[in-house]
């Protein structure tokens, strides 16, 4: 048996656990088995072996007792070429795109936390079964054959999730290319009649970009899961796992932020599956790996989704510019910013980025926002000289990604190089030294102003959190108002001015008018005391608006920004 059978068993969904079989030949007498310690696309090790039980093993009918070589590891001694069968069971109670849930009405798995990567197995072929409940269907972007889904090796497998339950499921059309749309939960209201032909479009501006059909070709699936609370996506080289809140729909803008999401996970086609920094080619499952490349897996990425509606007709220019000027808020009001570089977010997402607390989260910026500000100041500066971002892309495309060749820094600032080899010399400062990326140069090139918008009320220098009738501290502003006066995230905040702090908006109220005020707190159960003096607001946001003093020469450039690709 050369192939590596696995069945999952979800026929008792109402108790959250989902059944693992696999079997296979063993070609050495010492064998071993790893369940991955991450799953790609989501750099933080999450450790999904302790969510695993009763883990036993056979051969030939016989029991074998195999020893555990560390959390996620395991091995014994066997007879060669006698089937082996493994067995275990997970508890499936966690619902994200990057970890398993399975209850009475639907099943959502991310096989990299699923399945043993057999030692010796991982480049032959995997051969899915999915045991499944009456009235039940299964989805996954895999080919199937005589009833089993067929993985050409484990990394095939495990990049594919796995959705069942009584499910909807619609065909799209991107560039005549079928594609599957599965729909999970539905709005109140009722899914619009629109979002099909929303999505097909989304989808080809995203070809449009990229100057290319989908690699995927006919095997992709979008897999959207409507909640009432919860947002992420997941990126597959055939399929993305998307999570969406239906309250966000209601928003002014919610339906442009989800077609924004949808973009940006399909764009990872290109850019971070088949396209990704070198040190993932191939994924190491056993371990972090780090990589300074992230900020151009996601920041561009994330740059190009911000314009998706826009290419696509959904969304106007002003649109494009209160989506832009957002993020780049993110970025001039963190003072993480100015102490960790573009580079270092990237290769500290492994124990920050993911792994936010009170206590870093100031110390610390998204490589996502920030790589969208460097991308941002790419694109400007690449068209200065000729080019553009998107044109910068499609090329390093065309130079690695169809052959699986990872990139380097090398890589793009050859790329980049090739428009402007004194930008290509910048891009070092810009990745290594905090503060470096010009943002507000770039916007005045461009014809575009700005402008500060001030908080409402006075700056407490905190952030409060709201839970089950108590008010937080959660974080505070370095030499802000609260730690001044002796505050820390953790803090439960009793009373301000006298006054019961009941929830979040009656705190912010009580601050109102007030200059100075005693607050009362709780620390650790102990009943204390403070001055607080507050601050004048501070800028709370910046918005984006056209300068009235542009040159001409800015405007035309502003007009071909505009265009995107």
């Amino acid at each position: 048996m050369a192939d590596v059978h696995v069945a999952l068993d979800l026929r008792s969904p109402a108790s959250q656990l989902l059944w693992v079989e696999l079997q296979w030949s063993p070609a050495q007498s010492r064998q071993t088995w790893t369940l991955p310690v991450w799953t790609p696309g989501s750099y933080t090790v999450r450790d999904p072996s302790q969510h695993l039980h009763s883990l036993s093993v056979e051969q030939a009918g016989q029991p074998l007792v195999p020893r555990r070589r560390s959390p996620e590891t395991w091995e014994l001694q066997c007879r060669v070429s006698e089937p082996i069968t493994l067995r275990y069971a997970l508890e499936a109670r966690q619902l994200t795109v990057r970890t398993n849930h399975l209850d009475p009405v639907f099943a959502s798995l991310c096989l990299s936390a699923v399945v043993m990567l057999v030692e010796g197995q991982r480049w032959n072929r995997h051969l899915l079964q999915v045991l499944l409940p009456p009235s039940w269907s299964v989805v996954c972007p895999l080919p199937q054959n005589n009833g089993s889904f067929v993985a050409e090796n484990f990394d095939h497998l495990v990049d594919a999730p796995v959705h069942a339950g009584e499910l909807h499921v619609e065909t799209l059309n991107v560039r005549e290319i079928s594609h599957q749309l599965v729909l999970i939960g539905t709005p109140p209201s009722g899914w619009s009649s629109t979002l099909p032909a929303e999505i097909e479009a989304i989808c080809s501006s995203v070809c449009t970009l990229m100057d290319s059909d989908p690699p995927s070709r006919e095997s992709y699936q979008l897999v959207l899961q409507l909640l009432d609370q919860g947002y992420g996506g997941l990126e597959h080289d055939n399929s993305s796992v998307m999570q969406f809140p239906w309250t966000r729909l209601l928003e002014e803008g919610g339906t442009r932020s989800l077609l924004q999401l949808i973009g940006h996970e399909y764009l990872h086609q290109w850019n971070v599956r088949r396209l990704r920094p070198s040190e993932y080619v191939p994924y190491r499952y056993d371990k972090p790996v780090i990589s300074e490349g992230l900020w151009f897996a996601e920041g561009i990425t994330s740059y190009f989704d911000l314009a998706l509606t826009l290419l696509s007709g959904f969304s106007s220019r002003l649109d494009l510019l209160e989506d832009l000027a957002a993020d780049l808020s993110h970025v001039l009001l963190n003072p993480g910013t100015g102490i960790q570089s573009l580079a270092d977010s990237s290769r500290e997402a492994w124990v920050r980025l993911y792994k936010q607390s009170p206590a870093n989260a100031r110390s610390q910026i998204s490589y996502y926002k920030l790589g969208t500000a460097l991308a941002f100041c790419l694109d400007v500066r690449l068209r200065q000289a000729g080019g553009s971002l998107a044109r910068s892309l499609r090329l390093l495309w065309s130079r690695l990604g169809p052959h699986g060749r990872g990139y380097t820094r090398r890589d793009l600032m050859d790329v980049i190089g090739s428009t402007s080899p004194e930008l290509a010399s910048q891009l070092p400062t810009w990745l290594d030294d905090c503060g470096s990326i010009p943002v507000e140069s770039c916007l005045k090139e461009l014809g575009l102003e700005l402008q500060p918008v001030m908080a409402a009320h006075p700056d407490a220098g905190w952030t409060l959190h709201e839970n089950d009738g108590s008010v937080w501290i959660v974080r505070t502003v370095s030499s802000g108002a609260a730690e001044s006066a002796g505050l820390v995230a953790g803090d439960e905040l009793l009373a301000i001015r006298n006054w019961r702090c009941q929830n979040l908006q009656r705190s912010q109220q009580l601050l109102h008018g007030a200059d100075q005020c005693q607050v009362f707190y709780s620390r650790r159960g102990r009943i204390a005391s403070t001055e607080l003096s507050l601050k004048k607001a501070g800028v709370e946001r910046h918005r984006l608006a056209w300068d009235p003093g542009a040159t001409r020469e800015a405007r035309l450039l502003r007009d071909q920004w505009f265009q995107i690709i």
